[in-house]
């Protein structure tokens, strides 16, 4: 994997390090009070006294993100691959996919919990799984069908039958779609497990957390709760980001997909 350029690099380093003087600035010139905007060294603070806490919430808010997003991610490639081989299945799970995406969590995650005991995690894997199904289903959909038809054609030709062209063909041609479905679910996953955390159930997680530091007025705890969120998050996505190029470099050594030319 190519390192970025320092370029690339430094413009949203340096406006980073100024936001956060300004944000020191203004928190300590102004005296405004922590419970509207903690300054940046006391959620620093807070952050190295609890590093601890904010660890082992952050791996059971990660934990819950990760198993939801496995089965989002695998549910929804499956049935993208369905819709698009069978038309009957496409009709019935596209207004499927788009009804739960539109459902809120905030009306998802205490029903869920009802439904189950305060002593599991399985209504926050639920609320993940169900917020990740939608991107990467319509994704992973697009990409399938915006396969060039002379490919499909050419495997048609080779007597290949429906479920071998859309192994060898469709699924590798919607690499692209797939992952950017994947860039939008991972930090999706990672803000529905914190939000699913609002609304009871087990009290190990970053939402539980930052709704008791905030209930006991200790507000820079809080926010440094909300900075291991945002860390959590930029794993996932990194996470993504790294595969995504892991799944990119055989095909560019083929050189197959960017110039059919190279292989003659």
């Amino acid at each position: 994997m190519r390192a970025l350029p320092l370029k690339s690099v430094l413009p949203p380093l340096i406006f980073g390090v100024a936001a956060l003087v300004l944000w020191q600035v203004v928190t300590v010139a102004a005296g405004v009070p922590s419970f509207l905007l903690p300054s940046p060294t006391a959620i620093a603070h807070e952050f190295a006294d609890n590093f601890d806490r904010i660890c082992a919430a952050a791996r059971a808010t990660g934990a819950n993100a990760l198993i939801g997003l496995l089965i989002g991610a695998v549910s929804g490639i499956a049935a993208a691959v369905l819709a698009v081989r069978f038309h009957v299945i496409d009709g019935l799970l596209t207004p499927l996919a788009a009804a739960a995406a539109a459902v809120p969590i905030v009306a998802l995650a205490p029903l869920l919990n009802s439904m189950y005991s305060t002593t599991t995690d399985t209504p926050r894997r639920m609320v993940v799984t169900i917020v990740v199904f939608f991107p990467m289903f319509v994704s992973t959909a697009r990409g399938l069908r915006q396969v060039p038809q002379v490919h499909t054609d050419l495997m048609t030709s080779y007597a290949a039958g429906g479920w071998q062209v859309t192994r060898t063909v469709r699924l590798p041609a919607a690499l692209p779609h797939l992952f950017t479905g994947l860039r939008i679910a991972a930090p999706g996953a990672v803000i529905a497990a914190i939000i699913a955390e609002y609304f009871g159930g087990l009290q190990n997680g970053l939402g539980s957390r930052i709704t008791s530091a905030a209930a006991n007025t200790a507000y820079p705890r809080a926010w440094a709760y909300v900075v291991g969120a945002m860390i959590v998050g930029l794993l996932f996505l990194a996470a993504v980001l790294i595969l995504e190029q892991l799944t990119r470099r055989p095909r560019t050594k083929l050189g197959l997909l960017d110039n059919p030319r190279r292989s003659k």
